[in-house]
């Protein structure tokens, strides 16, 4: 492995492991959830199982949508979203502990935005160093582009029917079984309208300075 793929490797990882830490960050916010979580979050709190392992059984769900929606599998592809989904769930629950254990509980609603904030910011940074290093993608964002692929609309309409979808479960998750919103909140809505703004400022960033790293 030479040095340029060694280093968009590293980068690769980098940017899964913060996203797992930005969701771990918004679930201790307590807002609501970005609207990628949402639907894993809620089967937790359900379940009792942890979000990382949900997580992973939530992207053999999104595998199956890829081949029945594409009807074809190409078993190397489906081998590496897997091995992703398992190191996403696997960093989730790893992060989640951490920051439970390192980091107070907000007291103040105020916190708990500073939190939400935070982990937006942190999820951005992830998903820019990720997607940009153009290796296989989680099965959340390949089905995206399956969905967009397939019926032939923008990979943005796709994304947005996508999350749509996972917090109408989770919302109904959430009433059905908890009686309450469950993982969807305030900050649902705000990482569903901030996140994709704040990848496009840090890739601008990125082509105004060149940063290596992105």
């Amino acid at each position: 492995m030479n040095k340029t793929v060694r280093g968009r490797v590293i980068i690769y990882l980098l940017g899964v492991f913060l996203m797992s830490l930005g969701v771990s960050l918004s679930i201790h916010a307590d807002l609501g959830v970005s609207p990628v979580s949402s639907l894993a979050y809620a089967i937790s709190l359900v379940t009792g199982f942890t979000v990382g392992t949900i997580t992973i059984l939530t992207h053999f769900i999104y595998i199956g949508l890829q081949i029945l929606i594409s009807k074809k599998i190409d078993m190397k592809d489906v081998l590496i979203q897997l091995l992703i989904a398992f190191l996403f769930g696997f960093f989730i629950d790893t992060s989640l502990f951490l920051v439970r254990k390192f980091i107070p509980v907000p007291a103040t609603l105020l916190l708990r935005w500073f939190y939400l904030f935070i982990s937006l910011v942190v999820v951005a940074f992830g998903l820019t160093g990720y997607t940009n290093m153009k290796f296989t993608l989680m099965p959340y964002d390949e089905l995206t582009h399956v969905i967009s692929s397939h019926y032939q609309i923008s990979y943005g309409r796709a994304r947005v029917i996508g999350d749509s979808s996972n917090v109408i479960l989770a919302l109904a998750i959430g009433f059905i079984f908890l009686s309450s919103w469950g993982s969807v909140g305030l900050g649902t809505i705000v990482a569903a309208l901030m996140v994709g703004r704040m990848i496009n400022i840090l890739l601008r960033i990125n082509e105004t300075y060149e940063f290596i790293i992105l």
